[in-house]
């Protein structure tokens, strides 16, 4: 690392930060957003599925094969696009096209870290060729062009599409399959997209907290200059879900996507040896679900070296292969053991032949390749164990997995979204939205097909790898992505925070059974801004949100300020010069979407400004859901629009009618003039 602060005195160097390896956050989804290329309802029909608008994806790279990066119907990039098509290995200039405009790799980084990378094994390119499929994935589910009759081995069969088909799409491979993503690199792909005139950035990654302070996450520096272009960033919130101040990516000038659940499921029914049937869900398809297997709890066959605990929840290396060997496996999660993959190569190191993993509730389903592997809940787990309790030679059969659309209720929270508020900076909203991000169909790099069962024929591997289901909040970014490239078609000119605000404060509350959106966890319960800042996605309402609350560069940098950073330090980021004017009230009046306060100590008065982007001559009502607790006012009650009064002020009056403020309380504004319904998160809690 001495090296690297070495070129701290080289001319032109504005300042050094030490490089740092971040993390990927690892369809029907789009058909559940109601967002449809060819008949698409309302204002979004002018759309044109995204025409014009071109998106920079931050990833693995790009598998430009993909039927879903076809050019056909595509225009010419526009006069304006300065990028290129990086060569590399098995990449050159003929893989970009009308679709794929622009394709750079990036490695010096991430080489200085970890050594020169050697591709010799076929696990990689040095190109911007996808060897992992995270960032095919990710391009696919913003922009892919409609592919017809596409499936994981038959699973989730149907159309696979983006949101903004008509797209352009500029690949910036910074992710590695060997293990990160640089942040040295990260910060040249911003300069370099910005430079090539993208207009939306999609970063689906981010390190995990304590976050670095915004001075210093090269993640957040990018962004800013991005935002400062009038580029839209995108960023994913991250998987650390469902425990508090754990979202990522908290700076206010980046939208932060939470992930949530859509509508399709993955029925698995496991048979008992009493006929019993227990549902759960998996996304095995392979072979020798038609016979019964003997089944073994995990606690029963602990290693002499292992403890009872963690071969309850088949922790790695926990079980003995003898007992296993032949046998189908139950486990339960445990506080140390959360994951069903993890599980799933501990049963395998075992010689298992299948895994029943009882967990939380949720919807999320891992991926098992090589054995039949069925997630259900603590209660199924219960009555599987209770069964072989009872039975002297316990047996099992797994079915075959369907795939069901519309009988589960969506959306909810996904389990592993990243809940906030912010550690970083606890008055700005975190996450600003939530969109699908559990179970998605999106195309996939065919190179990682080694990682598959040995008895699968090339071409059974090849045709399924090209598309997979994943989930994460990676998955849920590039959905936000696609709607801000729809709504960047629709208002050429709005700034990336207009466009923040719209999302916001259209966002839905309720699912279309006009239930409250749900949050999952231990327990279920009722999601709050904390989970999914203004809500659900709702693109058809994006696009009209009558008012918006908009932002400047000079807002953000007195951002800054009144986070305590000093002149030089804001200097060196901004690449601008900064003379801070503190004021810690700042931080409450800063123009959001939503107010936040961290700690309501005495009566406080918030303000905030709105422009007016609906019909020029406008009236709207305010209507106040305080938060528990709290007595909300708000100064005036009436905001009349015309032709010569665009914007306008309101001041919010929050006082306590406690004596001990409870740890979270929420609320909402409303504004409404009839035609639209302007919706404000309002979050008051202690720290």
């Amino acid at each position: 690392m001495s090296a690297f602060f070495w070129y701290a005195d080289f001319p032109g160097v504005v300042r050094v930060i030490p490089n740092k390896i971040l993390s990927l956050h690892t369809t029907r989804s789009w058909d559940f957003l109601h967002v449809k290329p060819d008949i698409v309802t309302g204002v979004l029909s002018r759309a044109q599925s995204g025409r014009g608008s071109i998106i920079g994806i931050i990833d693995t790279g790009i598998w430009p094969e993909s039927h879903g990066f076809r050019d056909d119907h595509m225009d010419n990039p526009p006069p304006r696009w300065r990028g290129i098509c990086q060569e590399g290995e098995n990449f050159d200039s003929s893989h970009c096209n009308r679709k794929i405009i622009g394709a750079r790799w990036y490695i010096k980084g991430y080489e200085a870290e970890f050594g020169k990378l050697n591709t010799s094994d076929g696990v990689e390119y040095l190109s911007p060729r996808d060897a992992s499929g995270h960032g095919t994935h990710t391009s696919s589910t913003a922009a892919g062009v409609p592919v017809e009759s596409a499936s994981f081995k038959g699973l989730a069969k149907g159309s696979a599409r983006g949101g903004a088909p008509s797209a352009w799409l500029s690949i910036y491979k910074i992710c590695w399959s060997t293990g990160g993503c640089s942040s040295a690199d990260l910060l040249a792909a911003f300069d370099d997209a910005i430079f090539d005139g993208v207009d939306i950035i999609s970063a689906s990654l981010g390190s995990s907290p304590p976050l670095p302070t915004y001075v210093e996450d090269v993640l957040a520096i990018g962004s800013f200059h991005a935002v400062a272009k009038g580029i839209s960033v995108v960023c994913s919130g991250g998987n650390s879900g469902p425990y508090a101040q754990t979202v990522i990516n908290t700076a206010p000038w980046v939208i932060t996507v939470a992930a949530s659940t859509i509508d399709r499921e993955f029925p698995s029914t496991i048979i008992l040896g009493n006929n019993q049937t227990i549902q759960g869900q998996s996304l095995y398809t392979g072979k020798e679900l038609n016979k019964f297997y003997p089944i073994v709890y995990g606690e029963d066959i602990a290693t002499s070296n292992a403890s009872e605990e963690s071969a309850r929840s088949c922790e790695s290396g926990s079980l003995n292969s003898t007992l296993a060997k032949g046998k189908a496996i139950l486990c339960f999660q445990s506080r140390s053991q959360r994951s069903a993959t993890a599980a799933v190569r501990t049963v395998i190191e075992a010689e298992a032949v299948g895994l029943i993993y009882a967990q939380f509730p949720t919807k999320d389903v891992d991926m098992s390749w090589e054995i039949p592997s069925v997630q259900v809940d603590f209660i199924a787990g219960t009555k599987i164990l209770s069964y072989m309790e009872a039975t002297r030679n316990p047996v099992i059969k797994f079915r075959k997995t369907r795939t069901v659309v519309g009988r589960q209720m969506s959306p909810d929270v996904a389990l592993f979204s990243s809940r906030g508020p912010s550690s970083l900076s606890p008055s700005v909203l975190k996450p600003d939205i939530t969109a699908p991000g559990v179970n998605i169909l999106a195309a996939w790099s065919p190179a990682s097909y080694s990682s598959l069962e040995s008895d699968t024929s090339q071409d059974e591997l090849l045709s399924a790898i090209n598309f997979k289901i994943e989930s994460g909040t990676s998955m849920s970014c590039p959905h936000i992505s696609g709607i801000v490239a729809l709504v960047k078609t629709i208002h050429p000119t709005w700034s990336p925070a207009t466009i923040k605000s719209a999302l916001v404060t259209t966002a839905s509350l309720k699912n279309e059974y006009s239930q409250y959106i749900g949050a999952e966890g231990a327990p279920y319960k009722q999601a709050d801004p904390f989970d999914y800042g203004g809500g659900h996605v709702n693109p058809i309402k994006v696009a009209d949100p009558g008012l918006v609350f908009d932002l400047e560069k000079t807002d953000y940098l007195n951002f800054l300020c009144s986070m305590g950073y000093n002149n030089t330090a804001i200097t060196l980021l901004t690449d601008s010069p900064t003379k801070c004017i503190k004021s810690r009230k700042f931080l409450s009046n800063m123009n959001l979407p939503s107010i936040t306060i961290p700690e309501l100590k005495q009566p406080l008065t918030v303000t905030r400004t709105v422009t007016n982007v609906g019909p020029i001559k406008s009236t709207y009502i305010v209507r106040v859901a305080a938060p528990v607790g709290i007595s909300v006012t708000v100064e005036p009650t009436v905001l009349t629009f015309s032709e010569n009064r665009k914007k306008m002020k309101f001041k919010v009056n929050f006082s306590s009618k406690l004596r001990v403020q409870s740890r979270f309380s929420f609320g909402y504004l409303f504004w409404d003039d009839g035609l639209h319904e302007v919706r404000i998160p309002l979050a008051v809690y202690s720290v």
